[in-house]
């Protein structure tokens, strides 16, 4: 198999499950030396287990800016070279109808979606190479409406908007910034509210009802979208959005 990042230094943050665990998996088959950052240290250590290859995982709260020069620092400082590839993957969705939703969940989607991705990329600068891909994780619903996403999906507009200023202000250092926006994928995510087996299972077959395809997203079909926008097949998409979502924008 090809190895399109061979010895690349690759930083997935939210990689310890779901498309970033998957992202960070490819990777490391791939040839790239993969550092990913979470909140929970057993998970992270779960994920490693998963990921091989001489990976290593640090947690992180992508809400805590004051940390991320230390994560990236650490991570530059174990592997002894600069970040080639920063996959921008943690994320929450916090979902409430407009008349319930509190300023404190408005304000934790915005820390960790928003805030969180803007200064981990600032805060990356310094421990970029030159050509770096940046890849930002954005959702289809960025461009759609959908009942109790609201704080969710502008947020997530907010972060397709980033790619495009970033890109033009990292043009001198020819680092690409550009964004993936997945549709519904069968991820973890789904069972962390708390809902039983069933709850959990008629989540997961309503949004697929709603999709054309008919179905999820896998992590894998995700994953194969961060590594062509992190390799060089990308080389010529700047400021971009590659959209893998079953048809959502279709509707």
């Amino acid at each position: 198999m090809s190895q399109k990042l061979n010895n690349k230094v690759a930083v997935i943050t939210g990689g310890n499950s779901g498309m970033g665990l998957a992202t960070a998996r490819l990777f490391a088959e791939q040839g790239a030396k993969v550092a990913i950052t979470g909140r929970n240290q057993s998970t992270i250590d779960s994920a490693l287990a998963e990921i091989g290859h001489g990976s290593i995982g640090l947690v992180s709260d992508a809400a805590n800016i004051d940390g991320l020069a230390g994560t990236y620092k650490t991570i530059t400082d174990s592997f002894r070279s600069r970040i080639d590839v920063l996959v921008v993957n943690a994320g929450v969705f916090l979902g409430a109808p407009l008349i319930d939703y509190t300023e404190e969940l408005f304000d934790k989607t915005s820390d960790i979606n928003f805030k969180g991705a803007f200064f981990a990329v600032q805060r990356s600068l310094p421990y970029l190479n030159d050509g770096a891909s940046i890849i930002l994780t954005s959702t289809a619903l960025n461009e759609k409406g959908l009942g109790m996403a609201a704080a969710y999906s502008a947020s997530k507009a907010a972060v397709r908007s980033l790619a495009r200023s970033f890109s033009a202000e990292l043009l001198n250092r020819s680092i690409r910034v550009n964004v993936l926006s997945p549709g519904p994928v069968d991820t973890p995510i789904y069972a962390r509210g708390g809902g039983s087996p069933a709850e959990v299972q008629g989540a997961k077959d309503y949004f697929a009802s709603l999709n054309p395809s008919k179905r999820l997203g896998t992590v894998e079909e995700i994953a194969e979208g961060f590594l062509y926008l992190a390799s060089g097949d990308s080389r010529y998409m700047i400021g971009g959005e590659l959209v893998l979502d079953g048809g959502v924008k279709t509707l």
